[in-house]
């Protein structure tokens, strides 16, 4: 047992700490440069360590009217049930990537996401907090 099992009963804020934590430790080792697929196993791998229950490329299906299309999206990382994470490596997070966070979001039915973007030299740049109100 680590120090954060049973993180699911948590407060979301801690839950978020320890995943902004876990992240800027594998940004801190690897720095910016590699491709999104390194930082979601580096990160998928700090979680697992400390823990956490997560979900790597979690199906993110699309209901329309009354049927479930399979239409291929998939969440990066899923902590606890409650956090989701998509990781970008991109020059600058854009309007489309928030958008991106917040359809997830709705059709996973969580309200809190972090959008990270690892092509940064300070991962703190990187960062957005999402919720879907």
């Amino acid at each position: 047992m680590t120090e954060f099992s049973g993180m699911s009963h948590a407060n979301i804020n801690d839950l978020t700490r320890i995943v902004i934590g876990c992240v800027m430790k594998v940004h801190q080792k690897l720095g910016p440069g590699l491709l999104e697929s390194a930082y979601k196993e580096c990160t998928a791998y700090e979680l697992i360590k400390l823990g956490l229950c997560i979900r790597k490329e979690h199906p993110v299906p699309l209901i329309y009217e009354k049927i479930k299309l399979e239409c291929g999206y998939r969440a990066d990382l899923i902590v606890e049930n409650r956090l989701l994470l998509e990781l970008k490596c991109v020059d600058l997070i854009t309007d489309i990537h928030r958008a991106q966070v917040l359809t997830y979001l709705k059709l996973t039915g969580l309200n809190l996401g972090l959008l990270i973007n690892f092509n940064v030299l300070h991962l703190k740049e990187g960062i957005r907090r999402i919720i879907l109100t």
